[in-house]
């Protein structure tokens, strides 16, 4: 039987949306896939070990990647939410994340940033990865630091990450906005695929969309990765006929970052 290319895969927030979809997709990667969630992730399946993890807990995060060799970070909270919850488990959360990495000798971490980091550009603005981050949310900026931090960690360490700015990852289409930003979980897993597996990384941003008729976002500052999407969202094009009406007076066309940027602001009383 062929090696299999890691011993120990770290998969963070594997009891989340896109973390049940990579749960078996991701096996044929690593000996063992170590799960970690705060949430219920069941019975360990073969080749899987699970692992009850405050992110925020520094501890914890370095006992949970003792062995490691590389990680998935999918961890933490996926929509806006309070300051101080976002503080605790995206920006504390990761912050051990990468120092564990650093301190124990991982090389490599793929980590789920998102699209809400340039989330105030408007629809008519096309973009690479060396446009600034204009987040549109809290948990925007949470991923703005998160990049920001694995910039730092590659230049003062040589720890390799890909921060995978994600679209909408889902089965199709839920608005014409995700006609433009819709990610397959088929190209989803061949996004991490080429982000784990490529020879040199450095730090490298990839925007995480499929092979949409169109795009308000520009990979070639990521070739490097080898990266081809094989879907298009094209195929649900009459779900969602364009109003030919601009400006949109629906922020979630407006706006690259969509209904995230009129979320309240909200913090702790």
């Amino acid at each position: 039987m062929m090696a299999k290319p890691f011993k120990r895969l770290l998969l963070t927030g594997a009891a989340g949306g896109l973390g049940k979809v990579l749960r078996d997709r991701i096996k044929p990667w690593a000996d063992v896939v170590v799960l970690s969630d705060i949430a219920d992730l069941g019975e360990a399946r073969e080749g899987e070990e699970i692992v009850v993890c405050d992110l925020g807990d520094k501890a914890a995060v370095m006992k949970m990647m003792e062995g490691v060799e590389a990680v998935l970070h999918f961890g933490g909270i996926s929509t806006e939410n309070t300051f101080e919850n976002i503080l605790h488990a995206n920006i504390l959360g990761t912050a051990n994340i990468y120092e564990a990495a650093h301190k124990l000798g991982v090389k490599r971490i793929v980590f789920a940033s998102s699209n809400h980091t340039v989330g105030f550009y408007r629809n008519t603005d096309y973009i690479d990865a060396t446009a600034p981050t204009r987040p549109d949310s809290f948990y925007g900026v949470s991923k703005c630091f998160g990049e920001q931090l694995a910039s730092y960690y590659w230049d003062r360490t040589g720890l390799e990450t890909v921060s995978l700015r994600i679209g909408s990852s889902f089965p199709e289409p839920k608005d014409r906005r995700m006609m433009v930003t819709w990610l397959s979980y088929d190209d989803l897993v061949e996004a991490l695929r080429q982000s784990l597996f490529a020879t040199r990384v450095g730090f490298t941003i990839l925007f995480g969309m499929s092979n949409n008729d169109v795009a308000w976002w520009d990979n070639s500052k990521a070739a490097h990765l080898g990266y081809k999407p094989k879907d298009s969202s094209s195929q649900f094009d009459a779900s969602f006929p364009d109003s030919g009406q601009y400006p949109d007076q629906n922020a979630s066309v407006t706006y690259h970052g969509g209904a995230f940027a009129l979320a309240e602001v909200r913090y702790k009383d």
